[in-house]
């Protein structure tokens, strides 16, 4: 019956809203874990090709006509994602079935690993020119203007703020708001991607798809940070670095991510680094670490995985948490 709380088998006692959450977040992981993104018809494509249309028609240098195309694009895509949730509400399977493929649509663990290996793979033949041709798969970075260790550090860098990006920041709203929390949060993420860089034709109308995404992402990136240093292999010293340098990082969300990750690793990162013809100079993130080294990019990607694990579990802990606050002051 519509309206009525869920109760799926195996959990006694445990509200059916969670209980379909956590099945439905497990599953749609297990999917990613097993076949990672599709070659073809991915539904985030999908979505920045119709985000690329609206942009067509609203594009203008302007931070009014930005928001009003933010505004439209994840706006709708929430507005679908709660129309297909209450639409299935009255099933469980459909429930558990829709947050699965919700999940499985918006993370991206297993291809951020896959790429983040094969560059690692390159990198170890000695074969550079292949893993500048794959580098732009995984960030922006000019790969013309980097040699290996240089390729090395940021392979490392993008695994470690991927990992808020496209897995745990998606499931922290997902647990939050469901799927529609989960397909919002990934259209923000998206949009800022396309429009949210400081470049001259998006400095204005990409600056409320850039804002929402801080916003958006400000959460996931601590429990990102957090996770890491819980899930490293020194704990400390990702405590240390995240404390000590998070700060220096223009990003306000990557800052924690990666001075966690390498406090974590024991490597340093951040420093020079070019986007698109534009050079950055960063300040270096866990300066007692040392260079990073090719054999890294798999502790990362390792690092990564088990950050999804416990990720998962928090996201469900958390739930059950605030429904059994909820019961006892209702």
């Amino acid at each position: 019956m519509p309206g009525r709380a869920l109760s799926l088998p195996g959990a006694p006692g445990i509200p059916g809203a969670t209980t379909a959450f956590a099945y439905g977040a497990a599953a749609g992981l297990a999917v990613d874990l097993i076949a990672g993104d599709p070659r073809r018809g991915h539904p985030v494509a999908a979505f920045g090709r119709a985000a690329g249309a609206v942009e067509e028609r609203l594009l203008r240098d302007h931070r009014g006509w930005g928001a009003l195309h933010t505004a439209v694009c994840a706006g709708s895509t929430v507005a679908l994602g709660a129309l297909a949730a209450r639409t299935v509400r009255g099933s469980r399977t459909a429930t558990v079935a829709l947050t699965a493929a919700s999940v499985w649509a918006v993370v991206g663990g297993t291809t951020l690993g896959r790429e983040a290996r094969a560059i690692g793979g390159a990198l170890a033949a000695g074969d550079l020119e292949v893993a500048r041709e794959r580098l732009p798969h995984l960030c922006g970075r000019d790969p013309h203007s980097l040699d290996g260790p240089a390729m090395a550090r940021a392979v490392v860098e993008s695994v470690a703020e991927n990992t808020s990006d496209a897995v745990v920041g998606a499931l922290f709203w997902g647990a939050v708001a469901g799927v529609p929390g989960l397909l919002g949060f990934r259209a923000v993420n998206t949009l800022d991607a396309m429009v949210g860089h400081k470049s001259p034709k998006y400095r204005r109308f990409g600056w409320a798809s850039a804002r929402l995404d801080d916003l958006a992402g400000w959460p996931g990136a601590r429990l990102t940070a957090a996770l890491a240093t819980v899930a490293g292999g020194n704990p400390r010293g990702a405590v240390r670095a995240w404390r000590a340098d998070a700060s220096k990082h223009p990003s306000p969300n990557a800052g924690p991510v990666e001075a966690s990750f390498a406090g974590a690793l024991g490597v340093r990162l951040g420093g020079t680094l070019a986007y698109g013809g534009r050079v950055e100079h960063r300040p270096v993130l866990n300066a007692e670490g040392r260079p990073v080294e090719v054999a890294d990019i798999d502790r990362a990607v390792r690092l990564s995985r088990r950050v999804t694990g416990l990720t998962l579990a928090a996201c469900v802990g958390g739930r059950l948490i605030a429904s059994a606050l909820k019961r006892r002051n209702a």
